[in-house]
């Protein structure tokens, strides 16, 4: 009888492993709880992974029992018009793509009430959903977790699975920067009143200030916007603060460009930092420092988490998965004059 050729036996965690040069529970870790590994490491295990044709268990494994695969999973974005957003999508998307997923996109203009009936239209037609930026409360989140897998970016909620970038220590460094550069006196753009991250970033950057012996002034914005920076622009510039944080890098330029129509030089006159290292960040003038985000890492370990806890492959993590960020310094901020 003639001999058939053997199929190939399929590639292992161990041969993955052997050719990243990693130990095995790294690789696990890697698919099963990205956040725990290093962006560099574990973007080179995937890397490997695909060459040697090999998928995890965790990702070939079907869905919960008595739960259908619809194929698609939901993501619910605060505020599309923020250019903070863009790598975020694209991040979650081309993971959704890689794992034979299609993402709906939600458009919640800021609303808790408009966030709610976008999630009730597409429950039943999704396996997951990622909430962005949330403006729900904790309560409503953790109650629609029970209905359906979910994950939070930018947000820590108990009991209920996050991704979040470090906004401590990112306002840290930034904050350290303004004090190295010789500023003692900042004002502080605030953010939405219900965003988690506006609530850290604030927080970490009032107990820096008041270790480094430096001040900070919180200052309520209409909108975390361009406009809603200009918009105080004029009363913060008044208080005769040297040095200016946004919540976001939208505040940061619309403060900024107010500031210039009035006579104001940056950052001779005002130093301004801001927060995610958007596009805007280069397309201002003099070209915005800012903490950088990790913003397409965001979107893509918020669906890969997602897809995890989707297949019941583990329980819901006690604390969010911490993606590390850094200050990237630009001409807007200097040393105040004498």
């Amino acid at each position: 009888m003639p001999m058939t050729p053997e199929s190939p036996k399929p590639a292992t965690i161990y041969d993955v492993a052997r050719a990243a040069g990693v130990a095995a529970s790294t690789v696990s870790r890697a698919f099963a709880r990205p956040g725990r590994v290093s962006f560099g490491t574990a973007e080179k295990i995937r890397t490997v992974a695909a060459e040697l044709g090999y998928r995890s268990v965790d990702m070939r494994r079907p869905m919960a029992q008595g739960r259908q695969r619809h194929g698609t999973i939901a993501l619910i974005i605060a505020d599309i018009s923020n250019p903070v957003f863009f790598d975020m999508i694209r991040g979650a998307e081309e993971e959704a793509a890689k794992n034979g997923y299609t993402m709906l996109l939600a458009h919640t203009r800021e609303s808790a009430v408009i966030e709610r009936e976008a999630i009730e239209r597409v429950l039943g037609i999704v396996d997951g959903i990622v909430l962005s930026s949330s403006r729900m409360s904790d309560a409503a989140i953790r109650a629609m977790a029970k209905q359906k897998p979910t994950l939070v970016m930018n947000r820590g909620v108990s009991g209920v699975a996050s991704v979040v970038t470090d906004n401590a220590r990112g306002m840290r460094r930034a904050i350290e920067h303004l004090g190295e550069l010789g500023h003692r006196d900042l004002a502080y753009l605030a953010g939405p009143e219900a965003s988690w991250a506006n609530g850290m970033r604030w927080r970490s950057l009032k107990e820096g200030a008041h270790e480094l012996g430096m001040r900070v002034t919180l200052v309520e914005c209409p909108a975390p916007t361009r406009e809603g920076g200009a918009a105080v622009a004029e009363q913060v510039l008044a208080t005769g603060v040297t040095a200016v944080v946004g919540y976001n890098d939208q505040l940061a330029a619309g403060f900024m460009r107010r500031a210039q129509s009035i006579g104001y030089d940056i950052p001779g006159d005002v130093s301004v930092t801001g927060f995610d290292n958007s596009m805007v960040a280069e397309l201002v003038h003099p070209a915005l420092t800012s903490v950088a985000a990790p913003l397409h890492a965001l979107g893509a370990a918020a669906v890969r988490n997602l897809l995890v806890l989707s297949r019941g492959v583990v329980q819901v993590p006690e604390r969010p998965v911490v993606l590390p960020t850094r200050l990237v310094v630009r001409a807007s901020t200097g040393r105040p004059r004498p």
